[in-house]
């Protein structure tokens, strides 16, 4: 059985977020999909107009974009429910993904839909940023695949979910299992740098060891190996290199945030990625 079961897919018409739904449905082993679009709150002046006339005029890209994300899942053979909500964007799927239950959440890296022209900022980010739920962030493009999948950690705590989330997935798919420790020195750097070094490699190798003990006992076929770098791009760099299919994170590690923010690995990750990322919350 896969991990992922009630998925929810967030759409607004845009050619990346109806990729990100035709890539959504490769999941085939989930019981139900769900196909969400968002409608803005208006701020305009009620007085000038009809109320009925406005929430229609509203809805309207929702009603389109959902129209589509239909047509996609008939031609696809997958049911699916449609919802259009009225919030803020991020703030509707987050809310939806949390009443419905839904265990993944699926969005497009970037959009040119309303959704996306009405905030500053990442729709994705500011998800990922607020809700519990697992975040699957699909570049325009980037096709899913779970037969390669590669786990980027840090050896902190932080990073366990994600480490335990790849086992899982790489168990119910059948999948080859990369592991890769970015060794970054730290700033400031107390002590020799060389003898720095060799003390962090040394601890993320008994980090990945123990990834690749629990791996075995599951009989996956995983590769453990660290590499030096700016993470963010070494991440990408290798995942290209091995020719991973889905990479897959924490919302958090060694930084210690608690959110998505600017500047962050994570992000910076899914900025650069040409193939899907999965960021599993702690």
């Amino acid at each position: 059985m896969a991990w992922y079961q009630n998925i929810l897919v967030a759409v607004d018409g845009s050619e990346e977020s109806l990729h990100a739904l035709r890539e959504a449905f490769k999941l085939a082993d989930a019981r139900s999909f769900l196909a969400v679009s968002v409608a803005p709150p208006y701020e305009g002046d009620l007085r000038s107009v009809g109320v009925n006339d406005i929430k229609t005029l509203i809805r309207q890209p929702c009603d389109t974009a959902l129209a589509a994300a239909q047509k996609i899942a008939d031609e696809a053979g997958v049911p699916l429910k449609t919802a259009c909500v009225f919030d803020e964007p991020h703030a509707g799927i987050v809310n939806v993904a949390e009443s419905e239950n839904c265990d993944l959440i699926v969005i497009g890296a970037k959009g040119r839909g309303l959704l996306e022209r009405l905030l500053v900022g990442s729709v994705a980010r500011r998800v990922i940023g607020f809700t519990k739920r697992d975040v699957l962030v699909v570049p325009f493009k980037g096709s899913l695949a779970l037969n390669k999948i590669m786990l980027a950690t840090d050896g902190s705590e932080n990073s366990q979910p994600a480490g335990n989330r790849a086992l899982e997935l790489a168990q119910a798919y059948g999948a080859e299992l990369k592991v890769l420790s970015v060794l970054e020195l730290p700033s400031p750097i107390g002590g020799n740098v060389r003898e720095v070094l060799a003390d962090l490699e040394k601890s993320r190798k008994n980090v990945l060891t123990d990834i690749r003990a629990q791996a075995e006992a599951l009989g996956l076929t995983t590769e453990c190996f660290t590499s030096q770098g700016p993470p963010a791009r070494t991440i990408v760099a290798e995942a290209q290199k091995q020719g991973v299919n889905l990479i897959v994170m924490g919302s958090h590690g060694r930084t210690g945030l608690s959110r998505l923010l600017m500047g962050s690995v994570t992000e910076r990750v899914i900025g650069l990625s040409p193939c899907p990322v999965l960021v599993v919350k702690v």
